[in-house]
């Protein structure tokens, strides 16, 4: 029976690779954004010239500005304009911030009553927030990736919503009426997880493997070999986000913490660990406050 099982499995999972396969190119990038990743290569690009056609972008424009002013996101001051996010987060941040960005407007789909599209802006910035802000507390200096792959780290949910909705309706559906886990439908009804097309994705377009690696293992940091640290990062944030707030993304309730993380990023003990996170309890609620506001 378990033989079958896992036969049926992988052969759900060569058809979901092959819908993958057949995803050539990330769809394009706004011309606003595809000028101000161009800009950013260029050396001679100046503070003011950039805000400007960042400026253009009404969504793009009040995102950076949202993510400057999270207060996970540590700046030292109230940012106002695109000028001055762009002085205090940095240019290469600002780059890596429109590419991830651009990344999650591909799959953006219409908001449906499986997938509100605010709802997923919102966990996905939180928990990219609340993972740089995670590493720079804990003295780790990976603030950039672990924003981008806590940006990113959902990014297989949205491809199933899009490339795979008759499954995805029947994964919620069941989840509503048995209330197993989503990972364990994904399995069944695809033979991959969000995780595993996430990766699958990232790979093909050569992010690095850090990357790809947090996002294939965000749920079980324990299976990460080549970057623990930014896995187990990336899954404290998500638990995090969860935790404080659990009723604002449907598909990642039931989340359960990974313990091998205490280890990983060296807590003394559970309580050392539960004191941490208890210190973002302000933190979460004033986040939450400002996305609502903003988004």
């Amino acid at each position: 029976m378990i033989e079958t099982n896992l036969q049926t499995i992988q052969e759900k999972k060569k058809k979901t690779e092959l819908v993958l396969s057949n995803i050539y190119n990330l769809p394009a990038m706004s011309g606003v954004m595809m000028e101000v990743s161009k800009m950013l290569d260029d050396s001679s690009t100046n503070t003011g010239s950039l805000s400007k056609i960042i400026g253009k972008d009404q969504g793009l424009a009040t995102k950076i500005l949202s993510i400057a002013n999270s207060p996970l996101y540590g700046l030292p001051r109230r940012v106002s304009t695109i000028d001055f996010a762009i002085l205090i987060i940095g240019y290469q941040d600002i780059k890596n911030i429109v590419i991830a960005l651009s990344m999650v407007e591909s799959f953006k789909n219409k908001t449906d009553k499986l997938l509100n599209q605010n709802d997923f802006w919102l966990h996905s910035v939180v928990t990219a927030n609340a993972s740089k802000r995670i590493s720079e507390d804990l003295g780790y200096r990976i603030g950039s990736e672990a924003f981008i792959a806590g940006l990113l780290h959902d990014l297989g949910i949205p491809v199933l919503h899009k490339y795979f909705h008759a499954s995805f309706e029947q994964i919620y559906k069941e989840v509503d009426d048995n209330t197993p886990r989503f990972l364990e439908l994904e399995l069944e009804h695809c033979g991959m997880t969000h995780q595993g097309i996430g990766k699958f994705l990232g790979s093909k377009w050569n992010l690095p493997s850090n990357l790809c690696e947090a996002i294939e293992f965000h749920h079980t940091p324990s299976e990460s070999t080549e970057n623990k640290v930014l896995t187990a990062i990336v899954h404290l944030a998500d638990y995090m986000t969860c935790f404080y707030h659990n009723d604002m993304f449907n598909w990642d309730r039931n989340y359960d913490l990974d313990k091998s993380i205490l280890e990983t990023l060296k807590f003394k003990s559970e309580a050392d660990f539960e004191e941490f996170v208890t210190k973002y309890n302000k933190l979460f609620v004033e986040e939450l406050g400002t996305f609502r506001v903003t988004s």
